[in-house]
């Protein structure tokens, strides 16, 4: 075996060297869906909690924040799950454990919201038309927020492909 010019061992030819797991062109997009839809979540709770406190009193206050930060959470469910996922993409599993997660999250929304409908249904301290209309607002506000920063990403269509001959 003949050293390099650094004094280093050169590899055995039966060595590959194993590449680091690149992590997915996604990740920094949905770093920023995570960062914008809590910035929107912010002004749609202010928002909501001035016209909530004008037509319904300190129940509208209140129901305007639990709708936002219900919708900030499935907000973060979804992109936390993806980001999450993404961490395995060196693992001879990632697709299904890619699916699994994901899955798993919207599965923990589904169920968190069928929750905190009961929970919250009835209640004396929540007026359900902020509560629903707050929610709406974060909803359809984060699905904007989701467009603008996929649109601005600048993400080839096929950005994580490695071409024949290409050097990693």
């Amino acid at each position: 075996m003949t050293d390099h010019q650094d004094g280093a061992p050169a590899p055995r030819p039966d060595e590959t060297p194993k590449a680091a797991a690149q992590q997915p062109t996604s990740t920094p997009v949905l770093k920023d869906v995570l960062k914008y839809g809590l910035i929107l979540a912010a002004i749609i709770a202010v928002v909501g909690m001035v016209l909530g406190g004008i037509f319904a009193g300190w129940v509208g206050v209140t129901s305007a924040l639990i709708g936002t930060v219900m919708a900030a959470v499935f907000l973060g469910i979804t992109a936390l799950s993806i980001l999450i996922a993404n961490r395995f993409i060196g693992s001879d599993l990632f697709v299904g454990l890619f699916f699994g997660i994901v899955l798993g999250g919207w599965i923990v929304k589904f169920v968190l919201f069928i929750v905190l409908a009961l929970l919250l249904r009835d209640q004396p301290w929540i007026n359900p038309v902020v509560l629903f209309l707050s929610l709406i607002a974060g909803v359809i506000g984060s699905l904007v927020v989701d467009m603008i920063v996929v649109f601005r990403s600048r993400i080839p269509y096929a950005s994580d492909v490695t071409l024949p001959g290409d050097k990693r």
